[in-house]
């Protein structure tokens, strides 16, 4: 097989296309991939680190008020197309697939114009513009949430899930946290706002510090990279518990996931994917800063079915975070409970079957 994969802007779109890239090439070592993204994009980052051929074009995406960026706007979308055909025709692909973002719109059009197999995956709960525009042009159309089907034609809709979740979905706990000064044998709390951090959960989780003392449980606060150095200086002048461990980054954060009892973070597609694929209890705060406030759609989907709660971020403070951790650290029926009806919900073969849908276009 031949594929072309484009998407990116943020890591719900890449990581996806990543676990779709590891399955194809599991199930066909000789199959040839070509990833377009932009330069700007945290794609140019990440998909050449996995080692695998990177290509951008030039795009951006609309402002939402009148603005002379948006004539910009429409005439890189206008080359990008061009210069997206001209990427296709050299690397001759067999089918091509779009995880979304701004770049993946041009893609997967000029390839629907050059009459090759396409196909776009929506990993949130409600459909992205880019989305939204392709499905017209598109074959397939595969989902991850079933809310998202009234946004797309209905005969081009297959349920796949997020193929992320099959990546982690076969992870055991391996006694990953004493490198982080944590006690492996203890019951432990993962506060992570993203891979850039969020200041509100952040400022949250700092000031319910002290709550968490002499606590049966552990709590690791990832910050992010971002926020880390402004964390710390004011954690200095705090009496921060022993059972809490504060660090700016994990890398490859779905190994210690296995180690977690309680997850507490925003609700993106990516997370909730992994979540679900390995049954992790979760107090999920919402980013309010996204398109259509898909991030409490995603989350309301695990809420309404018992595995997770909700904050929403206008709420959070110290004591309302601390407070609800607790009551769930110290209830271990009601986690256990939580935890089988997240895992009822994850689909840990989701980048089988989004494969099974392109050899099936082929």
């Amino acid at each position: 097989m031949r594929l072309l994969v484009s998407g990116g802007g943020t890591g719900g779109h890449i990581y996806p296309a990543l676990a779709l890239i590891e399955e194809a090439k599991k199930k066909d070592p000789t199959t040839e991939v070509l990833y377009v993204g932009t330069k700007k994009g945290l794609e140019s980052q990440i998909v050449p680190d996995a080692g695998i051929d990177f290509k951008t074009i030039e795009i951006q995406g609309f402002k939402r008020s009148l603005s002379l960026e948006n004539f910009k706007t429409v005439y890189l979308f206008l080359k990008s197309i061009s210069d997206s055909k001209k990427i296709i025709k050299e690397f001759k692909p067999d089918i091509v697939i779009g995880t979304g973002g701004y770049v993946c719109g041009s893609v997967v059009y000029a390839a629907s114009r050059l009459h090759i197999p396409t196909v776009i995956h929506e990993q949130n709960s409600v459909a992205g513009v880019t989305n939204k525009f392709l499905s017209h042009f598109t074959n397939k159309v595969a989902i991850a949430f079933d809310d998202v089907r009234k946004d797309f034609p209905d005969e081009k809709i297959v349920f796949t899930g997020n193929p992320r979740a099959q990546q982690v979905a076969h992870m055991q706990k391996k006694n990953r946290l004493a490198q982080y000064g944590l006690n492996d044998e203890q019951p432990t709390v993962l506060i992570f706002g993203g891979s850039r951090g969020a200041e509100k959960i952040n400022q949250s989780a700092l000031e319910a510090a002290k709550n968490f003392t002499a606590k049966n449980y552990q709590v690791l606060f990832v910050t992010g990279r971002v926020h880390f150095d402004e964390i710390m200086k004011k954690a200095e002048k705090m009496d921060i518990p022993s059972n809490m461990v504060i660090k700016p980054y994990i890398p490859n954060m779905p190994e210690i996931l296995p180690e977690i009892d309680l997850i507490v973070g925003r609700a993106g597609a990516t997370s909730l994917a992994e979540i679900t694929a390995l049954g992790i209890p979760s107090i999920l705060i919402p980013s309010p800063y996204v398109t259509a406030d898909h991030q409490t759609k995603n989350a309301m989907s695990l809420v309404e079915r018992n595995a997770a709660k909700i904050i929403k971020e206008q709420d959070l403070n110290g004591e309302l975070l601390s407070k609800t951790i607790d009551s769930l650290m110290t209830n271990e029926n009601e986690r256990d409970e939580m935890a089988k009806n997240a895992y009822q919900m994850g689909v840990r073969d989701a980048a089988d079957q989004l494969y099974s849908v392109l050899q099936d276009l082929i």
